[in-house]
């Protein structure tokens, strides 16, 4: 019986060896580029990454996370800008705030990232601001916008020349301060709620 499985077991093996060979898929080896060559070309010419993500944290351990569609790294005539730029404040409290605009730019030697045209600013209390131009610091939660802003929040609808947002003590919360002609129009059922 022994003689007979040293025989019959090896050719089994060598069967089921060989069946895998025999009837695996061929695989396709002309595979295409989801670029032509033309995208090839200009993204090695300007310099353009896709998806660019930066993602950091503040002195005091809140996190920073700022992305774009794309990116292009700018000439000596060109500053680097990036479309559809987004960002992201995770607060040491568990607040967020949400920062997205059409275009922007990211400066980690200066700590600084602009976002600029339809910016729009969310927090996690229900604020609403929108502006054209926002300059935030990567090493800590401040932020301003030199320009008109309009928002929404928990008192009503507010407009102003300017804001700025950031924390007043090294601890504490984050605060908005509107600056410049501030205009709210109070809406006490919001309030209440």
């Amino acid at each position: 019986m022994v003689q007979f499985f040293k025989v019959v077991l090896p050719l089994v093996a060598i069967l089921m060896l060989s069946t895998v060979f025999l009837l695996s898929r061929s695989i396709e080896t002309n595979v295409s580029v989801p670029f032509s060559q033309q995208d090839i070309d200009e993204r090695l010419a300007d310099q353009v990454v896709t998806q660019p993500n930066y993602r950091g944290t503040t002195r005091k351990g809140e996190e920073v996370q700022i992305q774009a569609n794309r990116a292009t790294q700018g000439t000596e005539a060109s500053t680097p800008t990036a479309a559809e730029f987004r960002g992201r404040l995770g607060l040491s409290g568990g607040g967020v705030i949400t920062l997205d605009s059409n275009s922007g730019m990211i400066r980690p030697d200066k700590n600084t990232a602009t976002f600029i045209g339809d910016v729009v600013i969310t927090s996690t209390d229900g604020t609403e601001i929108t502006t054209d131009l926002l300059n935030t610091a990567l090493d800590e939660i401040r932020g301003d916008a030199p320009g008109e802003v309009h928002g929404t929040g928990i008192l009503g609808n507010i407009s102003a020349g300017g804001m700025t947002f950031g924390t007043e003590k090294k601890d504490g919360p984050v605060h908005i301060i509107f600056t410049d002609g501030v205009k709210l129009i109070y809406e006490p059922e919001k309030a209440e709620r």
